[in-house]
């Protein structure tokens, strides 16, 4: 395989793909939950990444420091991750949803020295007990006047509007996203520039992002599909993204497709899944979309099919993993095989293959592998440097999922090969929950497993244990389901809560989560 067109040059900068659409044209146009619009351009977006590049190395922040960023949906989210890339910062993506155990493990673990946060997730920095040694400054991003907090504007007050970038390579750590394990903590998933210059090019064909349209990626910072599409998609292809700072609903979706003029659109396959199911769909006008995709777990072809009878308007799927990017995709104006996840981005690239990593015969079931000479592949597992190795059979790296492939080349889903649960996009680790859920009383013992569900695709099950002379109850799982959100992420809290007396255990005492989820399989086929 030869993936040269991929590779970026030595020295290279992610910032430089956004820099260079220097320019009055708009940026970005953001509605806030309020219906205020607010418009910035090229021009003035860099001004002010250059401003806050300046007030971030005059504090003390210097090349390779890691910053741990918890921001909404806003403008200020793109100058700061581009400015922290400009100045050769360690970027940590992190969700507005994370609780103080959250934050201090990834504080922790990263040695991060600031952390850049909305005065609500100001609070919950402020809420760690443990010691962060590393941590030498917490900057407010809001506005808000956080007590111990620098304002994100004050570092501003007084920089240049120029600046020079950073010298970095391309093998210079840009970005550390941590993703759930299995059995433990979440994993450091560390990747380059040069990751960033193979994102883009990889993704064109599948996007079709033009430097005219409009662009709505309605995924939130703190979450690698932002990276992906609404951060670097959309800035570096030089067109204009629309954000939408408000809650989801369905109907205001499909209204501000509309209302906007959505050129192209990338949403959740659990927004389409609702979006299908909008009383009289037809009344809606789409018909400004030319692109339209979705990626973070299998759409429904159910779903596919609602969309195209009602407004012609096929939405492709994508395929790709925190340690990668789009590897497997359904490209602009080629073929689509409704059901199927689509064709690997370029021959070779992704192969379907068995234990020993020879690849599997048509119609057969293996793992998705994606070749290792892949300039987008992750570098490695932070701190963890045996971890990526593990996962590697021959010339290839096993995501952990499966499926088969026909004859024409299409990848068929089969399933993940793990026990990660992946609902409403959200990628969740059984430990996590089953953590959480042991921190409660009443729990003896748990196993947290992806349940089927008809919109989120899957949800959290947990199976549950209880200590002698404790009875389950609907009081008892609102209890257990309250206390999940109150310790760690809301989008990790079970749905669903069976009690059982015993969980299915190996010869070694392990849990056998793959008998429970084939359980929940069958009573949901």
């Amino acid at each position: 395989m030869n993936f040269d067109q991929w590779v970026a040059p030595e020295q290279y900068n992610i910032s430089s793909e956004i820099e260079r659409h220097q320019s009055d044209k708009i940026a970005l146009q953001l509605l806030d939950d309020q219906g205020h619009t607010t418009r910035i351009t090229y021009k003035e977006l860099l001004k002010q990444v250059n401003q806050l590049a300046g007030g971030l190395y005059e504090l003390g922040l210097t090349k390779s420091d890691r910053v741990l960023v918890m921001v909404p949906r806003t403008i200020e989210a793109y100058i700061i991750y581009v400015a922290c890339l400009k100045l050769g910062l360690v970027i940590i993506p992190s969700s507005e949803m994370l609780r103080a155990k959250d934050l201090s493990y990834r504080l922790q673990h990263s040695e991060a020295r600031a952390v850049i946060a909305w005065a609500e997730g100001a609070a919950e920095v402020d809420n760690i007990t443990e010691e962060l040694p590393a941590l030498k400054y917490r900057i407010d991003a809001s506005g808000r006047q956080v007590d111990g907090w620098v304002s994100l504007q004050s570092l501003m007050e007084g920089q240049p509007e120029e600046r020079t970038t950073e010298p970095t390579s391309r093998d210079d750590m840009a970005i550390l996203a941590y993703t759930s394990g299995t059995t433990g903590n979440p994993k450091g998933v560390v990747h380059s520039h040069g990751w960033g210059y193979a994102h883009l090019r990889i993704t064109s064909a599948w996007l079709g992002i033009q430097d005219t349209d409009l662009v709505w990626a309605t995924a939130a910072p703190g979450w690698q599909k932002w990276i992906w599409t609404p951060f670097l998609s959309v800035l570096g292809n030089g067109a204009t993204g629309f954000i939408y700072n408000g809650s989801f609903s369905a109907e205001r979706y499909l209204e501000l497709i509309k209302e906007n003029q959505i050129n192209v659109l990338c949403c959740t396959p659990t927004e389409y899944r609702i979006m299908a199911k909008t009383d009289n769909l037809a009344r809606f006008d789409l018909s400004s979309i030319r692109s339209a995709v979705s990626a973070g777990e299998p759409l429904n072809q159910a779903v596919i099919r609602q969309f195209e009878d009602t407004f012609s308007l096929t939405i492709r799927d994508g395929y790709g993993q925190t340690e990668n990017t789009l590897l497997i995709g359904n490209l602009k104006d080629s073929p689509i095989r409704i059901g199927a996840m689509g064709k690997s981005i370029v021959p070779g690239l992704v192969e379907i293959i068995d234990e020993e990593g020879r690849p599997q015969p048509m119609g057969e079931v293996g793992s998705i592998a994606v070749h290792t000479d892949m300039p987008a592949l992750f570098k490695s597992y932070y701190r963890d440097p045996e971890r990526k190795g593990a996962s590697i059979v021959g010339s290839y790296f096993i995501t952990g999922d499966r499926a088969s492939k026909d004859e024409e080349g299409y990848l068929w889903f089969e399933g993940r090969g793990d026990d990660i649960i992946i609902s409403s996009g959200y990628t969740i680790g059984p430990f996590e929950v089953e953590e959480a859920l042991l921190r409660h009383p009443s729990v003896k013992e748990c196993a947290a497993v992806a349940s089927p569900d008809e919109i989120r695709g899957h949800v959290v099950k947990a199976f549950i244990v209880l200590k002698d002379g404790v009875t389950g109850s609907p009081e008892l799982i609102k209890e257990l389901q309250d206390h999940v959100k109150s310790v760690t992420a809301p989008y990790k809290y079970p749905r669903k809560i069976e009690f059982i007396s015993d969980l299915p255990k190996t010869n070694s005492g392990k849990i056998r989560r793959i008998e429970l989820r084939q359980r929940e399989a069958h009573m949901n086929s």
